[in-house]
């Protein structure tokens, strides 16, 4: 639990308006007496979150994604309540501390061993036996305080990791990490004689390794910890957890391919970087990019390689509605060796001056072609109005349709009747992401937890009429709401959700009823309707109780007094 009181959460929650804090993460338009936007949560293209200023709640109609402006931040950012009380509290200009934020582990074990191999080759770096290696660094102009903050530490030739790791944790758990292997020979530490990079996971904690050899030949300059259950490459951003805060003050992030970039960048207080480490992009990446920033840069390595890796980067963040920019860099370098080469004030003249997307695809399509050539130039086109198609952003698409036709001495419109159109794009439900309600009664429960989180007359009903609702998912919430009520005397929807701490089981089960349920307000008639088909519901399963426990009774008194009861119960449904 937090150490904040209810008062001051709601307070703090209170200090802002929920329609400036969430337009800052996207854009929000005004419809009526809510502001509309393309939900951030899911892969969604038209404006289906509605944000209401008045009941301080968001909503999106599509998936179902609910809550105030600290869930919100919660899931945007990926961090825990707590932080996202402190930074509403921030922009609110309330004073307040939370204490350490520990975050939760769900592989206690092999988060533990990444931890203590942190530790293990921190220290060895830091010893006599590290020497060499420190050395190294510093010939590549890595300071004493890039090695502590990006924790760069140093495995040795002797198996000494793995023999602290068996002593202190499960075998299968150290062989699971992808630190240790075994052989006929016993165990023995994967890495040897390599500087050691640690990879972190979205909240910084180190779950993989990237160690490069330096003092010794080898095939592979770099050797990389296998994907293990803590440790997924294409869910995962280098340096995430540094830059977000950053990305989000600056609202612009560099995306580069290798962690050694991005410590260089770090070296000229570029702060605002992460890298891909090395993968092609996928949705998961893209959605975290999307995320920590409006605008978007790409700076990829100058070669060949870095150019394709720039295009299918790009046409990944495209999919989900981002349209990037561009840095390309000269002589075929990656931007660590360009900082290296052509110093700080070069590398923030290219973060200033990026080319947009559209004019690096130009580039791009135009190499190998030669343009004068009828077949070239009529393979340019085609390719060109292929990327086109893949763009949202009209003014973007206009200007490079005008520029392409100058260029090549043709019609516009020999470009623009090859475009796909683009459907007019409405606020609407996707029908195909709601799972409907199946029976009556899971409607009634559905219905009558969604009025509970609304009136105190409804949760007043419920605690006089109702004893018991056979859907689990919906008891435990009308519980919830039922103690809310109860030790506060009034129900606020954007209270309760803060109340119970953005509870993921609690929230998914009101994103849930959300979705099935979108009238604000309820006839009387209609609650009496919900408490009386459960009701039906319970006596039913009564009955069948009854019926079945007097297949097992003998004595004929007995049975005569449970059928008593099972017509009892029968006259109360049919006068219901």
């Amino acid at each position: 639990m937090n150490t904040l009181s209810q008062e001051k959460i709601n307070e703090i929650r209170n200090s802002v308006n929920i329609v400036d804090v969430i337009s800052s993460y996207i854009p929000l338009t005004p419809k009526g007496k809510n502001y509309f936007g393309v939900c951030p949560f899911h892969d969604d293209t038209n404006p289906s979150m509605s944000v209401s200023p008045s009941r301080q709640i968001y909503k999106c109609f599509s998936c179902g994604a609910t809550g105030t402006v600290f869930k919100f931040i919660m899931d945007y950012e990926n961090i825990s309540f707590m932080e996202a009380v402190k930074k509403v509290a921030d922009l609110g200009g309330i004073v307040v501390n939370i204490g350490k934020i520990h975050k939760k582990k769900t592989n206690t074990e092999l988060h533990q061993i990444y931890d203590l191999s942190l530790k293990f080759y921190i220290n060895n770096l830091n010893t006599a036996q590290g020497k060499s290696a420190k050395e190294y660094l510093s010939k590549r102009n890595i300071s004493e305080d890039v090695i502590k903050e990006f924790q760069i530490g140093l495995a040795l030739k002797k198996d000494t990791l793995s023999k602290i790791l068996i002593k202190k944790f499960k075998p299968e758990d150290v062989l699971k990490s992808g630190l240790v292997g075994k052989n006929d020979y016993g165990y023995y530490d994967l890495f040897y004689e390599r500087i050691m990079f640690p990879l972190y996971d979205l909240d910084g904690n180190p779950v993989a390794y990237s160690g490069r050899i330096y003092n010794r030949q080898d095939n592979s300059k770099y050797f990389n910890t296998i994907e293990t259950e803590i440790f997924k490459k294409g869910e995962l951003l280098y340096n995430y957890h540094r830059a977000k805060d950053e990305a989000r003050r600056k609202n612009k992030v560099l995306i580069m391919e290798g962690f050694m970039d991005v410590i260089r960048a770090y070296t000229i207080g570029v702060k605002n970087v992460v890298a891909t480490m090395g993968t092609a992009v996928t949705e998961v990446q893209a959605n975290l990019i999307k995320r920590m920033a409006k605008e978007i840069i790409l700076c990829f390595d100058g070669d060949e390689a870095g150019a394709k890796a720039t295009m299918s980067c790009s046409n990944e963040l495209l999919k989900i509605g981002v349209t990037p920019k561009v840095i390309r860099l000269e002589d075929n370098l990656d931007p660590d060796e360009y900082i290296q080469k052509y110093g700080k004030e070069a590398f923030q003249k290219k973060i200033d001056n990026p080319i947009n997307i559209m004019d690096f695809k130009l580039s791009y399509l135009k190499k190998g072609k030669d343009l004068t050539s009828s077949v070239d130039g009529a393979k340019y086109i085609s390719e060109l109005i292929t990327e086109l198609n893949k763009i949202d952003d009209e003014i973007l698409k206009d200007l490079t349709i005008k520029k392409v036709a100058t260029e090549m001495d043709i019609d516009e419109d020999l470009i623009r009747k090859h475009l796909e159109k683009k459907e007019i794009k409405q606020i609407k439900p996707k029908k195909t992401e709601t799972k409907a309600l199946t029976t009556k009664y899971e409607k009634a429960e559905s219905g009558l937890v969604y009025y509970m989180l609304k009136s105190p007359e409804v949760i007043t009903m419920y605690n006089n009429k109702v004893t018991y609702i056979p859907n689990k998912e919906y008891r435990m919430l009308a519980r919830e709401i039922s103690s809310f009520y109860k030790n506060f005397g009034f129900i606020n929807e954007a209270d309760f959700i803060d109340y119970i701490e953005c509870d993921s089981e609690i929230m998914e089960t009101i994103s849930k009823i959300n979705k099935n349920n979108t009238k604000e307000t309820y006839t009387l008639e209609e609650i009496e309707d919900y408490i009386n088909v459960i009701r039906d519901y319970n006596v039913k399963e009564e009955i069948k109780r009854l019926t079945n426990k007097m297949k097992n009774l003998t004595d004929p008194l007995d049975k005569a007094k449970i059928a008593e009861e099972i017509v009892g119960l029968k006259r109360s449904v049919m006068n219901v």
